[in-house]
């Protein structure tokens, strides 16, 4: 699906932009553009990958005519651009409607514009029962991505529309895991905001892995998400107190806006939550049954009872944990 193809990520200079352009880039694609408003972090990745295949492109996803430019010739665009710190977007709400909502617009606008052949977006299971305007925000892509087919012309148009929910990735810069390891390392108390919050456990390699095998398999209107294991915070803190040393703990209590455990399927959305190539996939409600059932012949229903949280799953050993914490290089930094 990827050789020889013209790809587009926005937000690409971000760590998930940045991993996915590393791991596009030996699948033989043609030219991956990188469009992003932080001038910094693009200059920073053009000297760690040195590609002749990647283009540097600043923008905006709220600026639709430079949208409308970057993506000509594009084939598949991965759209991760968002703005996403919880307490910044409670204080600044409107902010995050225009990124993330009014700019996923304009995506799919300039995708049917330009004949794109896929558009992947990002979500988030802070779009699952939305408790913070982030989350409201991202509940909004998805639904702008699962309805987007409604403006194809068949005759024009041969744009899939996809949205992929997930969480936090484990080691990313945007984790907990990075900050509890500065604070150890600066024999600083770990600052956390309840021992008992539990998140789901996704390493980078497995959200690539989610991203382009989703790709792959989505005939259009798709809502993605992964089958996988949880942790708790308190999990996460002795691990790294075994790899490192105890430096004692801070509690700060929840944040305005934060979940105790993630959601990544509702009670409602089980009635219309279905199971294809190991993942869990939503359609749009209004979607039929029979016509699920001839694009997908062998999808069934999911066997989860009530919802999918990250309290319900199995948890990832501590054996395991520690692996992953220490596979992601932030102890050697």
């Amino acid at each position: 699906m990827f050789k020889n193809k013209k790809i587009l990520i926005t937000g690409g200079s971000g760590s998930l932009g940045f991993a996915l352009t590393k791991r596009l880039l030996t699948l033989d694609v043609d030219t991956i553009r990188i469009l992003s408003r932080n001038e910094s972090k693009q200059t920073a990745m053009e000297a760690e990958i040195g590609s002749d295949r990647i283009r540097y492109l600043i923008g905006d996803t709220r600026d639709l005519p430079r949208l409308e430019k970057a993506l000509e010739g594009i084939d598949i665009v991965f759209h991760a651009a968002a703005l996403k710190h919880v307490p910044v977007i409670e204080y600044n709400p409107f902010e995050a409607i225009k990124t993330n909502v009014i700019g996923t617009q304009n995506v799919i606008d300039a995708c049917l514009k330009q004949n794109v052949e896929t558009l992947v977006g990002i979500s988030s299971d802070k779009a699952v029962s939305p408790l913070n305007t982030y989350g409201a925000t991202k509940l909004l892509m998805e639904k702008l991505l699962t309805t987007a087919h409604n403006y194809l012309n068949k005759e024009k148009h041969r744009t899939k529309f996809l949205a992929l929910r997930y969480g936090n990735v484990l080691g990313s810069s945007g984790s907990v895991l990075p900050k509890f390891i500065r604070q150890i390392k600066a024999k600083e108390k770990i600052t956390i905001t309840d021992p008992n919050m539990t998140r789901f456990s996704m390493t980078m390699d497995q959200a690539l892995d989610f991203i382009l095998e989703s790709a792959k398999a989505g005939k259009g209107s798709e809502l993605f998400i992964p089958k996988l294991k949880a942790y708790s915070i308190n999990d996460l803190k002795d691990a790294l107190f075994e790899l490192l040393e105890d430096t004692g703990v801070k509690i700060l209590g929840i944040r305005p806006g934060e979940k105790m455990h993630e959601s990544f399927i509702n009670f409602d959305e089980v009635r219309y939550a279905w199971e294809y190539d190991d993942k869990c996939v939503l359609f749009n409600a209004t979607k039929k049954d029979d016509d699920i059932k001839k694009i997908y012949p062998e999808i069934q229903r999911i066997e989860f009872a009530e919802k999918y949280t990250s309290n319900k799953v199995e948890r990832i050993s501590l054996k395991d944990l520690k692996q992953i914490i220490l596979n992601s290089g932030f102890l050697e930094n």
